[in-house]
């Protein structure tokens, strides 16, 4: 390319382009990154070279990686799971680097016997076992949330080990260069000097610092500029990545201080809102970077040995994890789906590895081959996941067995119970439904994902059992055919279509009622069978609307009556809102809006009803009308439209300017 402009905007339209493909293909981001780093790498199209400039920038996309993991980090959430974390995640880490060098020496050996050379040191053992150590936060987390699995036992698990890979990268990144710079009884002298250099600067960065760091956010807080908090969090960021690379440690390692120093003030949400953007497109260019070390080439010539290095981690991390919770009083269904869960690549992968390579622990030999069955094994995760419930079951009798004793839990539970209610999660909302039920001795069965909970409640001796309500069996275990009603308090709409479609095919004269945040997904869960949908939005906003009647005199009758009309108008006063111009996200463009047409003279619409202008047609209702002498009247097709009036429309975006257009023609 001819100047850092022209690859600059080679690397943004590269990146826009694999994005947008694997977003379509339903893949994470970072492949898209990954595979338009190979086509426009040196090694394919040639389009652009691996510059210093641009391997400087994509070294800040890992430092922000890092500060993220640094603000995401929870000392609370650590200690409840501190069993999980410190025991099955450390064992993973540990046993599959030990794997790695055991593997290399193995190796090594039986090279020697065959008269040739094995070109990986123990060292290097270690960096590319760190590196095949590490999964995929962003993608199982995902597919988990999906999945509705982050509270079930496997996830618990799943999570505890990702949150301990995420930790254990800080002592990687100070590990694998110091691998590197000595060898013999020099290496652990080095390695031992590192250790105590950044414990030294991490306890001094972390007795005092929280405390500073408070001060100074406050103090730029209070300066009320947005440009000024952004550049102090980057100063801030970016100066203790400079402390930490001069005392002779890694960037990322400040960087994640950083995170957790400001993880513990008030301004964390702001922060991660603000840097999140920087993150994104920096770690895009590192992958790229990655990606463009890819010799497509080497893979093709050495596919047994793609598939090798594919086949052989993913199985052994399964084994691996599986074997540890089993060892950990898992049972064997969870911990089969727990290693399922684990077995692929991860992010810090990567990031490891190019670190190995860069201090020359990993040949470029291996680079290509590694890199491929990194990217394959995370391409393959869905699949992986989606068939672990049928690899548990096929390869453990007693988890079809204990879902078998789960579902007759819950059908137990039920038995006795006629004409009772279903309460799909077992939350605030759901506790909350559940005492008023008990108090109007009205009975009641709740399915809930969280052991704890669900422990906690059946032992007050609540009807609370352990059970996916968005799954088909769990609902009729629960008595669905004998059901008053089904109630889902939680608000995740793609769980409660699930739900929806399973009563609807196996009851469906049950009601089912619905709890969301807003409007956004009213007439989507209506049209999949809803009987009612509550969003906390429009009834928070009714509430408020009563309390402030009430305090400005109006009469408590009235006001009951106002809110049981809005009520059974099912909230047609209430839906939508009037936009401004900060409504700009994509939610906010989706949702139904308010708007206000005032009809100016000779327009032809006036002199007409109402219902001749046809707006239902066109997907818009017509709220309130304000006429020309101030009164305030509910639309109706036979109202005649004068000049003056002002109409207070209902409806998406482009219904909405049709419907202004048609109202104001001449």
């Amino acid at each position: 390319m001819s100047s850092t402009l022209d690859l600059a905007l080679l690397y943004l339209l590269a990146a826009v382009a694999g994005v947008v493909a694997c977003r379509m293909l339903r893949l994470p981001a970072m492949l898209g990154y990954l595979i338009v780093g190979i086509v426009i790498g040196p090694n394919a199209l040639a389009l652009a070279r691996d510059s210093a400039g641009i391997q400087y920038l994509a070294e800040f996309g890992v430092v922000f990686l890092m500060f993220l993991i640094g603000l995401e980090f929870n000392l609370p959430k650590l200690k409840s799971m501190r069993h999980l974390v410190f025991g099955l995640g450390l064992g993973q880490v540990l046993t599959t680097i030990g794997g790695a060098v055991i593997g290399n020496l193995m190796l090594t050996g039986i090279f020697m016997i065959i008269g040739r050379t094995w070109e990986l040191t123990w060292q290097g053992a270690v960096g590319l076992g760190a590196a095949l150590a590490m999964s995929s936060t962003a993608i199982v987390a995902k597919l988990m949330a999906e999945r509705l699995e982050l509270e079930s036992e496997h996830g618990r698990r799943v999570m505890g080990v990702l949150l301990f890979q995420d930790l254990a990268v800080v002592p990687l990144l100070v590990l694998i260069p110091a691998l590197a710079e000595q060898t013999g009884s020099a290496l652990w002298i080095g390695l031992g000097f590192a250790v105590l250099k950044a414990a030294a600067l991490l306890t001094l960065l972390l007795v005092g610092g929280q405390k500073v760091m408070r001060w100074w956010l406050t103090l730029m807080a209070r300066r009320k500029s947005e440009e000024l908090f952004i550049l102090n969090v980057l100063l801030v960021t970016l100066g203790l990545a400079w402390m930490t690379d001069k005392a002779g440690l890694s960037l990322a390692l400040g960087a994640f201080v950083a995170g957790m120093l400001i993880a513990e003030t008030e301004y964390k949400h702001q922060v991660e809102t603000d840097v999140r953007p920087f993150h994104d497109v920096l770690l895009g260019l590192f992958f790229i970077t990655i990606g463009m070390k890819l010799d497509w080439r080497a893979v093709v010539n050495e596919w047994w040995l793609v598939l090798l290095l594919s086949c052989l981690p993913t199985l052994a991390k399964a084994v691996t994890v599986t074997m540890l919770a089993l060892i950990s009083r898992a049972p064997p269904g969870i911990s089969i789906r727990t290693g399922l869960y684990l077995a692929q690549a991860g992010e810090f992968g990567f990031v490891l590895l190019s670190l190995g390579a860069e201090h020359q622990l990993i040949g470029a030999q291996w680079m290509s081959p590694v890199l491929a069955s990194m990217v394959l094994s995370m391409v393959l995760t869905p699949f992986i996941i989606h068939y672990s419930d049928r690899i548990a079951m096929r390869l453990s009798s007693s988890d079809w067995l204990m879902q078998s004793v789960q579902l007759t839990t819950i059908a137990k539970r039920a038995i006795r119970n006629e004409e009772h209610i279903i309460i799909c999660g077992y939350g605030r909302s759901g506790q909350s439904l559940a005492r008023i039920l008990e108090q109007e001795h009205f009975a009641y069965i709740a399915l809930d994902l969280d052991p704890d909970r669900v422990r906690q409640a059946a032992a007050a001796g609540q009807s609370v059992v352990f059970g996916d309500a968005a799954r088909a069996q769990s609902l009729i275990a629960a008595g669905l055919s004998r059901a008053t009603a089904v109630v889902v308090s939680y608000h995740d709409t793609a769980s409660a279509l699930k739900v929806l479609h399973h009563v609807h095919a196996h009851a469906p004269k049950v009601p089912v009622l619905v709890r969301t945040i807003d409007d956004t997904d009213l007439e989507r869960l209506r049209s999949a069978g809803a009987t009612e949908v509550v969003p906390e939005a429009l009834e928070g906003a009714l509430m408020l609307a009563s309390h402030v009647l009430a305090l400005v005199g109006v009469p408590m009758r009235r006001v009951i009556r106002i809110t049981r009309d809005a009520r059974d108008a099912r909230y047609g006063l209430l839906r939508g809102h009037f936009h401004g111009n900060d409504d700009t996200s994509a939610e906010d463009q989706a949702q139904v809006r308010l708007r206000s047409v005032i009809l100016p003279p000779h327009v032809h619409c006036l002199g007409h009803p109402l219902g001749d202008l046809a707006l239902h047609a066109m997907g818009v209702s017509v709220v309130s009308i304000r006429r020309s002498d101030g009164h305030v009247i509910q639309g109706n097709d036979q109202l005649v439209l004068g000049s003056g009036d002002v109409l207070v429309l209902a409806g998406r975006p482009e219904a909405l300017t049709v419907a202004e257009r048609k109202l104001l023609e001449t």
